[in-house]
Order: C-alpha cells, then structure tokens, then sequence
C-alpha cells in the first residue's frame, strides 16, 4: 500500500517533540500548554495534544498540524517545511513525488550554494597555505581543533572570483550566487566575491543549515593600520534566507540547554558563543553585532524567560543596547547580567586595549568564567552600578546625570513594591527625598512606540455572530460529555448550521470525524475547566438560546415575505405565512 511522504512523516514524528523543539512547553493534563510564539501574551493559550497531533492558540486563533506548526515558525512555504520534517523525520523525498518538485524552489537552491560554499571555505582552512595560517590563529585564540570541526569554520581566499567559480562549476548561476549573498555585482555588471581574504563563521538556521556568513579579515594577512579603513567583520547581507535582526548565533546548539537551564546567556560574538560552549556552557548565543531586536527576543522567549547579559555595556551612550535591555524589561524578561570588565584590556605601549571579551576570559582561566556566571548580577543592580560609576552624586551636575540614566528604568518597574526598593535606594545615594524622585518619574515619558513593540499584542480575531458562539460551546460540552448527545432531538438539527448538523449526526452514529474545525473543537473540550455538573445545565442553555435565534430569524424572514406578498395581494399566500407566523411565535413563548 502506497503511503505519501506527507503521511510518513506524521506517523513517524511527534508533534509535542517537533513543537517542544522550538518552544518550552508545559504538561497540563494530557495536553501540553505554552505561550504562543506566534503573539506577545502573559498568560498560555497555545495548546497541544499528543492525541490528535494537533495545536492551537485560542489567543491569535492559528492551528493546525507539524507542516502548518514549521511553516509559521520558520516562515517557509509548504515545499521548505516538508523538507525540514523528512529530514527529521529521516523520510526520503523522491524526486518523482510532486513534493519534491515544490523542494526545488529559489529557497532550497541558495541552502545548497551556502552548504556547498560552507564545504569550499572548510577545504580551504585545512589546504591552502593561508587558510593554515588562519587556522593557526583560531587556534592560538584558545579555539580548539574540534570546535573548528564542530562549527565548520572556514577561510575565504584572498582573490576575486575563486568561490564563484567554485559554484558555477557545481551549476549554479553567477546571479543566484549573488541572491545567496556570496558575490558582489559591480557597476560594469561583473560579479566578484563577497568574503576574501577572511575566516569564516558559517551562520546557521534554527535546523542547523547554513544560511549566511560572518567573516573576520585574517591578521597575519592583514595588518591593520590606524588608517586602515576594512572592516575587521562583514556579513552576509539580508537575503532570501538570512535576516541579522531575526538570527541569533548558536541558537540550533544552544536551544536545548537553553530550555534544560531555563536561562541564555547573551555573547557579543562568534569567537565568544564558540568558545562558552567549548568551556561546557552550551546554553550561550550571539546576536552577531546588532542590537538585540523585538524577533530575537522573541525567539529567545520560546526557550525561557532568563536572560543573561554577557558583555561590557555603556548605559549612558550605548542607546541601541540599553534600546534591547528595555525590549526585553517590557517582554516580561528576567534579566542579568554578567560583569567582564574587571576583564578590562589594559595597556600596551601606553596606547589601551579593548576590554576583554568573554572569550578572552575563557581562553585565558575556563574557571573564572564558570565563577563569574554564578553571581549574575540584577539588571537594577548593573545599572545603578554604571551610572554612579565616574560620576559625582554630591554635585548638582552628578545628580542630575545619575537620574537621567535611572529614572527611565525605575519607571519600566511593573511591581510596585519594587519599583519604591529601588527609589528609596536612589534617593538615599543621591541623599534627595524620595518624593523628589516620585515627582520626577511623573515626568519621564517612554516612548515604547520607538521601539515598535507593546508588552502584549492586541489580537483582533474576525467576530462571531453569536449563535456561531452558542453552537461551539454547546458542541464543546457534548465532546466533554458524549452521553449528553441524547439531549439533541433529531428534529431540532434544522436549528444548527450544516456544520454542526454534520458533526452532531456523525457522532450520534459513531462516525470518524476529520476535520479543521472539528479537531480545534475537540482540543477546546479538553482543555476547557468546566465541572461536569455544571455541563448539563450549560448544554440546555445553549440548546434553548440556539432555538430562540433561529426561530427569531425565521420570523423576521416571514415579516418580509408577508410584506411582499400583501403588496401583491396573495391572499392565499398571505394565509400560508400567517399560520407559520403563528405556529413559530408559540414555540419562541
């Protein structure tokens, strides 16, 4: 007997595994719960049940099965989440299946370019005489021989064209290497490539596949000046795949321990994400360079709710850090945050250094790093820490720029009784009376529309008329009490919509029932908290309500048609309507 690939993959996967891969999910009873990754909530309403292989949110109303679960996280069309399920689900896709043709769409050829490109930059660090040199680096950074291998690193020759070559010897086009973000095209309409001369940091997606790049310029082959004007790091630009501000480095490794520790750890790079989870702390992730944006946020929310902050900050000037700190406060984050400063750099020369970064902790004492990760410090604490850092509270001047910095953060305090902690806590550094601080957080104004995020999203679903509402929760009781379908008399049906009808007769003759509607019924039956004695009463409400409106519209109809038919003056049409009239207004009595 044929099975299609569709089939397969449902009878192998799980849908609480697939769903729990990307979200933290919660038992409750034989259902899972959770906050759904699809809007900005604080109490669960995203629902799934192992035994019908479905979910859905009764917050944003979205549902369905694993393909319409991946199409939506992912943001893939149908061909792409069928791809990602074979492949975990280790199903073949045949080419003469009309799902593979679907698979062989721009998507599915940039992923190969990126892997195969991935393949050429990991050939080059082991072969070339160059690549060895940047090798030899990693390795003197304290990366190891197996994280290289782990994380595909790779070097990009220094010369023009040597990857595109590459790629279109394998068939690809010089335009699609372009679309994949590996080559530039040039005002005469030449194509060169986009990564050379660097080490390379294949970025990958949620599944693991690679979907851009980040290229550092390799030292020993370019020795930067005080005017060189190269970027030390670039990256693939937006495409098709790859979006900086919806990408987080790491995430594919880290998301399991991340929902294991209920906490991740923010990096600010590569070398830092590599080397955390070389140390043994694999829940650890890299924004890559940008600012933390509401999408990764989000993402991060799926796994848990604690975040940790590993990297030096400056609240006062940093504002598109200090923009992703307030992001995260307004989510619902718990936030942390690690100190590297006493990390600082130094001096050589009497010209400073960067300060140390948290893989330049790792690779220097493995042990400090372990040790500075158990004492987190509050956010409150790291900001009232910086901002009396180098400034004056005994001056006006000192005063006056200590609040500036607090005063927005003290305001973003939901809990009240937190929020007077920390003022009586100010107005005693700054040794001002607290009501003078009260006065002035009257007058902060926070702009959270700048940031284009409100803490909980305001889903507007298309409305229901009420007898659609009366039918669903009626429908919703007998599926928690099947017995009560005998309170439903065969000649009532006409009251229900097609609909309904069909699912009540099916199911008072036993019938299989398969579909959409039915199964997000049925879903909301299990997880709907009603006790049973309350049931009965609910269903005899319905039924009643349900048969009111339905009399109620049959009576207006009858008002048009006795209107139209006395302006015709049909007489015995007239009569007709008249005693249905009657008959139906003494069953509405």
């Amino acid at each position: 007997m044929f099975t299609s690939p569709i089939d397969e993959i449902k009878n192998r996967l799980d849908i609480v595994e697939v769903i729990g891969s990307y979200i933290k999910l919660q038992k409750t009873g034989a259902n899972f719960r959770a906050l759904c990754p699809f809007h900005s909530e604080k109490k669960p309403s995203f629902f799934v049940s192992p035994a019908r292989q479905i979910w859905h949110c009764f917050g944003c109303g979205t549902g369905g099965d694993i393909f319409k679960f991946v199409m939506q996280i992912e943001g893939v069309e149908f061909g792409d989440a069928l791809r990602i399920l074979a492949q975990k689900a280790g199903v073949e896709l045949k080419r003469q299946t009309p799902e593979y043709a679907q698979l062989k769409s721009e998507r599915q050829r940039l992923y190969e370019i990126c892997e195969l490109a991935t393949r050429f930059f990991e050939r080059q660090l082991l072969a070339s005489s160059v690549g060895k040199e940047a090798k030899k680096y990693l390795l003197s950074r304290g990366i190891s021989e197996d994280s290289v291998k782990k994380w595909r690193l790779g070097y990009s020759p220094d010369s023009w064209k040597s990857l595109s070559d590459f790629l279109v010897s394998k068939g690809y086009q010089r335009e699609e290497i372009e679309r994949a973000g590996l080559s530039i095209k040039n005002e005469q309409g030449s194509f060169y490539d986009r990564f050379r001369g660097r080490i390379i940091f294949p970025i990958f997606d949620l599944n693991s596949q690679v979907n851009g790049f980040g290229g550092r310029l390799q030292p020993t082959c370019h020795p930067r000046t005080a005017t060189d004007e190269i970027a030390k790091y670039i990256n693939t630009p937006n495409t098709l795949l790859y979006d900086k501000s919806r990408i987080l480095y790491g995430l594919d490794r880290a998301k399991v321990e991340i929902r294991k520790k209920d906490a991740c750890i923010l990096v600010e790079g590569y070398t830092d994400v590599i080397m955390a989870h070389q140390s043994g702390t694999q829940n650890v992730v890299a924004t890559s360079g940008t600012a933390l944006t509401p999408y990764q946020l989000k993402v991060i929310k799926r796994y848990s709710e604690n975040l940790i902050l590993g990297f030096d900050m400056d609240v006062a000037g940093d504002s598109a850090t200090k923009r992703g700190i307030d992001l995260a406060q307004s989510l619902g984050f718990n936030l942390k945050v690690i100190r590297l400063s006493e990390g600082k750099g130094g001096s050589r020369n009497g010209v400073s250094l960067p300060p140390k970064d948290a893989a330049d902790i790792i690779s220097e004492n493995p042990q400090k790093w372990l040790e500075t990760l158990q004492n987190p410090k509050s956010i409150l604490e790291f900001y009232f820490e910086s901002a009396f850092s180098g400034r004056n509270p005994k001056t006006p001047e000192g005063k006056k720029e200590i609040s500036k910095i607090l005063l927005p953060v003290l305001k973003r305090i939901p809990n009240q009784i937190e929020k007077s902690f920390w003022i009586q806590k100010l107005a005693e550094e700054l040794e001002v009376k607290e009501e003078s601080i009260e006065e002035e957080l009257k007058k902060v104004k926070l702009e959270e529309e700048i940031y284009g995020l409100e803490p909980e999203e305001q889903i507007n679903l298309p409305p229901k008329s009420r007898k659609e509402l009366l039918e669903e929760r009626l429908l919703t009781m007998i599926l928690k009490t099947p017995q009560n379908l005998n309170f439903i008399e065969k000649n009532k049906l006409t009251y229900f919509s097609p609909q309904i009808q069909e699912i009540l007769i099916k199911l008072a003759e036993g019938q299989k029932i398969d579909s959409d509607f039915f199964n997000y019924l049925a879903l909301k039956a299990e997880v709907e908290e009603i006790g049973e004695r309350e049931i009965l009463p609910e269903i005899q409400f319905c039924l009643k309500e349900i048969q009111f409106l339905e009399i109620k519209n049959k009576l207006n109809q009858i008002s048009k048609d006795l209107k139209k038919a006395e302006s015709e003056k049909d007489s015995q049409k007239i009569e007709k309507l008249t005693q249905e009239f009657n008959q139906l207004a003494k069953d509405i009595i």
